[in-house]
Formats: structure tokens, C-alpha cells, sequence
């Protein structure tokens, strides 16, 4: 009788990983320092977050809701309509008092 071992990489299939990491989320975080005789000249922080939509959504992460580009024309022009509608209620408003 022989048995077989098995490893956590043959019990799950990648498609089961991605699902586990954008469900839960994952962050990849990092920091490059560039010095020269301790004077820091430049500092680059890295930060890499991997999940789904819903779990950013959840996080109350949705920058790429008000990012102009990635938002269509079609968008684009809505947000810039309402922003003349606000304009003249507050225009309204103001006359009113």
C-alpha cells in the first residue's frame, strides 16, 4: 500500500487560488530608498493591493469611478452636466435669500 502525498498546490487549482485572493484580498508592500552618505535623495512607495471589485467596493475603495481616464466621454459629460445643474441651483439659491 503506498500512499501518495499530497501538497496544498495539487488540492487546489489556480482557479481556486484567484478566487481565494480576490475574495480575501491580498497587499504587496514596499519601499525603495536611494542614498548616498546617509542623505536620502529619493524614497518611491510601492503599494499593490489584488481583490475583487465588491471587496475593494467593500473597503471603500473606487477611484477608478471618478478617474477621467478610464470614465467613457459619455461619463465625462454627465458629470460635467451635473456640475452646471448644481451650479445654477446654488446660483438660484443664493438669489433667494
Amino acid at each position: 500500500m503506498s500512499e501518495q502525498m499530497m501538497h496544498s498546490t495539487q488540492s487546489s487549482s489556480l482557479a481556486d487560488i484567484l478566487e481565494k485572493v480576490l475574495d480575501k484580498g491580498i497587499v504587496i508592500a514596499g519601499d525603495i530608498q536611494i542614498k548616498i552618505a546617509d542623505v536620502e535623495l529619493l524614497t518611491i512607495k510601492i503599494r499593490l493591493l489584488v481583490c475583487s471589485v465588491d471587496k475593494a467596493m467593500e473597503m471603500g475603495i473606487n477611484w477608478w469611478q471618478t478617474d477621467s481616464f478610464l470614465c467613457s466621454k459619455e461619463q465625462e459629460a454627465e458629470k460635467e452636466q451635473k456640475i452646471i445643474d448644481l451650479e445654477k441651483e446654488i446660483s438660484v439659491l443664493k438669489a433667494e435669500v
